[in-house]
């Protein structure tokens, strides 16, 4: 969360960010690791445990407040010390991690990044729900929109790229497709299941840059969001609002909370995905893209997240570590 370091060094607050060492920020930055793994490394258990252990050291020395994005080795020490811990829950509620969580409930300040990801656990101490920022000078508003359709996310079944595909064959559409696909999942989702179904004409993207991504965004008539997962909080959808493109999405997690249905996108059913969705491509003019990216300035915009940062850290502060037993407020 970068981002939220950024801000917050910008608003005045010393910040010290842990990451690696090719990181760009506005914060203190401090390293063990020279340069990024590659998302393939994500959650890697050795990497997470030196980071942790490094980034932890004589830290009621020098924090008021750690907020702590991995759930894993991170959280599990952070409550161990004497400082205040906030947690950002960025994964959805497995069993295995609301038993994780439940360890720790009464020791930790949890942050949900949706309404939604929150009814999931309403046994923890949340410190509040503050949506996921981004920068909207970053994505560029495009009203002249070119001919074709954009996939964006991982590769993973939960995700719908399949039913991307299968929309925009329907519709006639031209679709391209930036995905990571890295995981052993989203290589058997890639070559057994999408790959066979891609029409002629569709391009596959791997990872790639912002840049590259803010243009394909921008320049789209809309963006296929078709997850079938309580997925907390999708950034694509902010993303393309910024840039003026509606989305097409599921009503699952946080989609409701995220595009409102018929000004800045449409929210169509799991189920029957492909035909809604290309019906609604039929309605696309119905959408502002001025609208889109007036919904995301007001809500999910950089400076919208700093200030609900802002609002827990100064909650938290107040109110203290908590006492180990004593639950929830």
């Amino acid at each position: 969360m970068a981002l939220v370091a950024d801000g917050l060094a910008e608003a005045g607050h010393e910040v010290t960010l842990f990451a690696t060492g090719d990181s760009q920020t506005k914060a203190k930055l401090e390293y063990i690791f020279e340069e990024a793994p590659g998302s393939a490394a994500i959650n890697d258990i050795t990497l997470d445990a030196t980071h942790t252990m490094f980034s932890l050291r004589h830290a009621e020395e020098r924090f008021d407040v750690l907020h702590v994005h991995s759930p894993f080795s991170a959280l599990a020490a952070a409550v161990e010390t004497d400082v205040p811990t906030v947690h950002t829950l960025h994964g959805s509620f497995s069993r295995e991690m609301k038993r994780l969580y439940g360890l720790v409930a009464d020791r930790a300040w949890f942050v949900a990044i949706s309404e939604a990801q929150r009814r999931f656990d309403q046994d923890l101490r949340y410190g509040g729900v503050v949506y996921n920022g981004i920068d909207i000078d970053r994505y560029p508003l495009v009203e002249d929109k070119q001919d074709y359709l954009l996939f964006l996310g991982r590769a993973a079944p939960e995700k719908g790229w399949l039913r991307a595909v299968e929309a925009a064959k329907l519709a006639g559409a031209r679709l391209i497709s930036a995905v990571k696909i890295a995981h052993p999942t989203e290589e058997e989702e890639w070559e057994q299941r999408v790959k066979p179904a891609l029409p002629e004409g569709a391009e596959v993207l791997g990872e790639i840059t912002h840049e590259a991504k803010a243009d394909l965004v921008a320049n789209a008539r809309a963006v296929l969001f078709p997850i079938d997962w309580d997925e907390p909080f999708g950034l694509v959808m902010t993303e393309a609002m910024a840039c003026g493109t509606p989305v097409i999405a599921t009503p699952r997690g946080s989609v409701p909370e995220v595009i409102a249905d018929g000004e800045t996108g449409f929210i169509v059913s799991v189920e029957n995905y492909p035909q809604e969705a290309a019906e609604r491509l039929g309605r696309l003019g119905e959408i502002s893209p001025a609208a889109c990216r007036d919904r995301v300035d007001r809500l999910f915009d950089k400076e919208a997240m700093v200030r609900g940062y802002e609002r827990v850290f100064e909650d938290v502060l107040e109110k203290g570590r908590g006492v180990p037993g004593s639950g929830p407020p």
